[in-house]
């Protein structure tokens, strides 16, 4: 597509790339075939390549966008499927975030929606607050009547009983015989909170098959939540802190992996390389660091990683977008797991998005809610015992509504490992 950018705008930190992003289109509409807005609406501007339109337009106008550009950005999951699709390689990711960008610093919220994206990108990162706001939130029925609606839905998806194990606490956990890598445990935020024992299971696997884990002190968000809310200097600060905290150990004894555990977190781990890329205090530190991120099944794989199913299960496994369309894993966690003698029943749909998306499932409740029944309807299809994926967030999404148990994808591979059995599985004949 032709580009009207004058030089002072391309000037600007991530405007060459969005431009770019934008010239690479060739229109073909590839994208809305699998842009999962689009299968839902079926109206150009709510998929990929109406997107690409409007916000080339918003952005070669330069300052306040239009409501409507405004609410058809909104509406994007970041799933990237259209990357995967697109035969052109669009790097959509680079176009999308500029124009959240340019949307949080140009353009006006009604004040109940500044509010509750203000408390997203404040608490959400921070897990100390995460946790009082998640104790609080059975205080929200009685206050209902005095919170605005967005709050009044994030109380509401409060899990109903608090995790039974802590967050693993800063430390060494050494290798079991002879030590292979030396790794750091990025432990993110949001799953501190809901579900710390993911992190425990991935700790004992890594240990298990000869790694030393080290879950340093310093380290927190990734960033990916006020990243995708438009927040670019919000997401850098987390990503420095993260950067500072790895580099303390590769300086030190050396660090060999920095694996997380939520693809989420991974997908911006990896793409730190861009997001700290002309950071004058960082960049050096980052191109070191960044292409040690892996996902914590990559490691498994390079590690050796056997294990043998204690019990027959039928398992559907759910891959997160940030998964097979951001870090471009597909088909790794579940080679793992059948490998481990686990039963994989096969998912109509796999490529299209649950609906959690982060931050989405709380301010585009309505799209997120029809995602989430498409996709539960799809997983459980073939009677399943247990549905697993790699991401935090897709968890608590679809647990919420959920018949069966839901793990991650750890849980069941130390298990069959010589961990224990996770509890989630307890109700399980």
């Amino acid at each position: 597509m032709r580009t009207n950018f004058s030089e002072t705008q391309l000037a600007r930190p991530g405007m060459a790339e969005a431009a770019g992003a934008v010239r690479s289109c060739v229109h073909c509409g590839m994208c809305n075939a699998t842009c999962p807005t689009f299968q839902i609406l079926a109206d150009e501007r709510d998929g990929p390549r109406g997107r690409i339109q409007l916000m080339q337009a918003m952005l070669e106008k330069g300052g306040a966008p239009s409501e409507v550009t405004v609410r058809h950005v909104d509406r994007c999951l970041s799933c990237l499927s259209c990357r995967t699709t697109c035969p052109s390689s669009v790097d959509y990711a680079r176009l999308v975030d500029r124009a959240r960008s340019h949307i949080a610093e140009h353009y006006t919220r009604p004040r109940d929606e500044r509010w509750f994206r203000s408390f997203l990108a404040a608490v959400l990162p921070r897990p100390r607050l995460f946790r009082w706001a998640a104790r609080l939130a059975p205080l929200a029925g009685p206050l209902g009547w005095a919170l605005p609606g967005p709050f009044q839905r994030m109380a509401a998806l409060a899990p109903a009983r608090a995790p039974t194990e802590t967050p693993p606490k800063p430390a060494t956990y050494p290798a079991e015989g002879q030590r292979k890598l030396r790794v750091a445990l990025h432990r993110g935020c949001v799953q501190q909170v809901l579900d710390p024992a993911i992190d425990h299971a991935a700790i004992r696997l890594l240990t298990r098959f000869g790694a030393e884990v080290v879950v340093t002190k310093g380290g927190g968000c990734c960033g990916a939540l006020n990243h995708h809310l438009g927040l670019e200097a919000s997401a850098k600060r987390y990503a420095r802190a993260n950067v500072s905290a790895w580099w303390k150990l590769h300086e030190g004894a050396g660090v060999d992996r920095i694996v997380s555990t939520a693809s989420g977190c991974g997908a911006q781990l990896k793409d730190y390389g861009h997001l700290l890329g002309r950071d004058p205090g960082y960049a050096f530190r980052t191109r070191k660091l960044a292409p040690l991120v892996r996902d914590v099944t990559e490691v498994l794989a390079e590690l050796g990683y056997a294990g043998k199913a204690p019990e027959e299960l039928r398992v559907a496994y759910h891959a997160a977008c940030s998964m097979q369309h951001g870090q471009r894993l597909s088909g790794l966690s579940e080679r793992l797991l059948a490998e481990a003698g686990f039963a994989l029943v096969p998912v109509r749909d796999g490529h299209l998005c649950c609906g959690s998306a982060g931050h989405y499932s709380l301010l585009q409740p309505e799209m997120s809610g029809e995602l989430r029944s498409r996709k539960m309807a799809a997983l459980t299809e073939r009677a399943p015992q247990v549905i697993v994926s790699g991401n935090i967030g897709c968890l608590e999404h679809l647990r919420a509504v959920a018949g069966v148990a839901m793990l991650h994808t750890v849980e069941l591979l130390d298990w069959a490992s010589g961990g224990p059995k996770p509890e989630r599985l307890s109700p399980l004949p």
